[in-house]
Parts: structure tokens; C-alpha cells; sequence
């Protein structure tokens, strides 16, 4: 009898740690997504990291916490498209000098998240070498764009579609989500904009909650032939809101 009743506690406590372990899940899954605070010379943006792209968004934090930001330039502005930054050896680069390479010395595997997460403006996502050299398309340790974009109309959208199905065959494209939008989707790019090219290409990993007027004011400032702006646009700080 003994024997019984201890078998029977023993397999009430396993239920109840199999329940007490779903709803931890449950509750890491909807854990409050960190936001971040950037400050620069045109003024401020708060952004906000997405827990579905958790390698980003620990690498994001932990660079902030790091200060690694402070001090860097949107070094890549292109109006109706995006604006880039995150390049360490922008913070002391000459006017008028080339940016781009500088990076951590590590890359961060991709995290595409589409159709739920895409490109609309505001996204905030990763900057990555090409696929030439990069084809699993692994994201840059630090360097970031902010999306500008412009509107499309449903006939282009389903053109993006159509191109896929055109270079890798109807199979591909139908069981590839990169351009398959969702209705939200469908109606931000239409409507508030944003660049659905880069859906499954690049990874979003968060978006602007507040200062997207900041983001427009600097993509429309004047660059040179390598997209870098002719003022500097710096990244005074970025602060952890939490």
C-alpha cells in the first residue's frame, strides 16, 4: 500500500512539473520585448527588439550595454529606401572617408521570421555581406538599417511573387514564405510603406516605436556617391529603457 501511495506522489509531482515547465514557456514566450533609446544629432529613436529573433535581439542589447554604439555614424543614407549604421570605424572616420567594413569579427545566424515579420517601415534589421560570400545569408555582428521604404500596389507585390516563381520554379515559391504577405502586410507596404525585396533576404529584428520622423529626416539629408551623408549623422548614445 505504501509503495502505491508513494508511486502515486511521485507521478502527481511529474505532472506537476511538466505543467509548472509549460508555463514557463508560455511566459518566456510573451516576456516584455526590450526597447532601446537612440539618441543622435537629429534627434531621438526608440526602438523595440523582437523575442522571435532571440539572437538579435541578445546581441543588440549586449552591444548597447557595451557602449559599443556611442559615438558611430549612419554612415549609408538612402532616401525612400533606409538608412545604415553600426560601423565601428565610423567614429573617428574623416569626412568624405568610405565606411562599411568595419563589423565585430563575428556573424549572427539568420532569423527570418516571414510572413509575420517583414520589412515595413520602421522595421529595424541587420546589414550582411552578399551572398557571393555569404550564402547563408548569416547577419553582420553590428552593423543595422532602419527602413524607409516606399508604397507598392498589390500588382507589384505579386510581382515579387511571380519573380520567384520565374528563378526557382512554382515548387519553390509556393513553399517559400519570403513573398508570401500576409493581409497586414499587404496593407502596411500599400499604405505606410517599406521595402518587401528584402522579406527572407535580410533579418528584421525589431522596429521603431517612436522618432520615425527622425528616421525620415535623415534619410533625406544629402550624401556623396557612396550614400554617406555630406553631415555627419551620429549616434550620440544608446540607452537599455528598461
Amino acid at each position: 500500500m505504501a509503495i502505491k501511495l508513494i508511486l502515486r506522489y511521485l507521478i502527481l509531482c511529474c505532472i506537476a512539473a511538466g505543467f509548472f515547465a509549460c508555463s514557463t514557456i508560455r511566459n518566456s514566450n510573451k516576456m516584455k520585448e526590450p526597447t532601446v533609446q537612440i539618441e543622435t544629432t537629429d534627434g531621438n529613436i526608440v526602438v523595440k527588439l523582437y523575442n522571435e529573433t532571440p539572437l538579435h535581439r541578445d546581441n543588440f542589447m549586449k552591444l548597447v550595454s557595451e557602449k559599443f554604439y556611442d559615438g558611430v555614424l549612419f554612415h549609408r543614407v538612402i532616401a525612400d529606401f533606409m538608412i545604415q549604421g553600426g560601423d565601428p570605424d565610423s567614429k573617428t572616420a574623416k569626412p568624405g572617408a568610405q565606411l562599411g567594413e568595419g563589423d565585430t569579427g563575428y556573424t549572427i545566424p539568420a532569423e527570418f521570421r516571414t510572413p509575420a515579420i517583414y520589412h515595413k517601415k520602421g522595421a529595424l534589421a541587420a546589414a550582411r555581406e552578399g551572398d557571393n560570400v555569404n550564402p547563408q545569408k548569416a547577419s553582420s555582428g553590428c552593423q543595422f538599417y532602419i527602413v524607409e521604404g516606399k508604397t507598392f500596389t498589390d500588382a507589384e507585390l505579386d510581382k515579387m511573387q511571380e519573380s520567384k516563381t520565374t528563378k526557382y520554379g512554382n515548387i519553390a515559391a509556393t513553399n517559400d514564405s519570403t513573398y508570401k504577405f500576409s493581409l497586414q502586410a499587404r496593407k502596411d507596404y500599400k499604405t505606410v510603406g517599406g521595402t518587401p525585396h528584402l522579406d527572407g533576404n535580410y533579418t528584421v529584428f525589431g522596429e521603431v516605436i517612436k522618432g520615425l520622423d527622425v528616421v525620415e529626416k535623415i534619410s533625406k539629408v544629402k550624401t556623396n556617391a557612396s550614400d554617406r551623408p555630406l553631415d555627419d549623422v551620429r549616434i550620440i548614445t544608446m540607452k537599455n529603457n528598461r
